[in-house]
């Protein structure tokens, strides 16, 4: 199947669909397109389940009220920078909160040399930046394999996964899919420029 600009919309657009909150299909596929990424920066800061959960939501919440009066101008900063620093805002927060919750339980009585926990530093919070990165492309390389899944045939992809991503050797893969060592490269072969493809089309649509 073709990928059209009508069937993949770029990210772009998607933003503009946001600015009206009713729009339930568009922020269901912003929420599909950044809640894992969002999650999996919140458990690497040193957040346990819940509380990540609690950060995608929190973050979700915060894009909302901001969307309306966001613009997006790549002259001026990259959506994934805004992105960050609603994160990071809403990673921040929680972190006062623990700290807060330790205080009351930890503080000795009378202790006046207790420091503001609000400005105390948290060592897993310096680690934002470089996780959201890494993520941001991990997130990026899922959304652009999906969007190829669709693309080609169910049996192609299955070669393409089993022999380029889990480096399945080649005798195994043509044996337990019935297909010689020639299809298996011409799916690597295929796969592996639409990939690139969908990869410049989303790093194009959120410059």
């Amino acid at each position: 199947m073709a990928a059209t600009d009508e069937f993949l919309p770029t990210r772009k657009s998607l933003l503009t669909r946001l600015k009206n909150w009713d729009d339930q299909e568009g922020w269901r596929e912003f929420f599909e397109m950044y809640w894992r990424l969002i999650y999996t920066v919140a458990l690497k800061a040193g957040f346990n389940d819940a509380e990540a959960q609690d950060v995608v939501q929190d973050t979700i919440v915060a894009v909302a009220k901001k969307m309306r009066g966001f613009k997006y101008d790549p002259e001026v900063g990259s959506f994934k920078a805004w992105l960050l620093l609603n994160v990071r805002s809403r990673i921040a927060e929680h972190l006062r909160k623990r700290n807060r919750g330790a205080a009351r339980v930890t503080k000795p009585a009378g202790d006046e040399t207790w420091a503001n926990v609000e400005n105390l530093p948290d060592p897993a919070a310096g680690n934002v930046d470089a996780v959201w990165d890494e993520e941001w492309e991990r997130n990026l390389f899922a959304a652009a394999l999906e969007r190829v899944k669709a693309q080609v045939s169910a049996k192609q992809f299955l070669m393409f996964d089993l022999y380029t991503l889990k480096e399945t050797p080649m005798r195994k893969v043509t044996h337990s899919l019935g297909v010689n060592a020639a299809q298996v490269y011409m799916a690597k072969y295929r796969v592996s420029r639409l990939l690139q493809t969908e990869l410049k089309r989303l790093e194009r649509g959120l410059r």
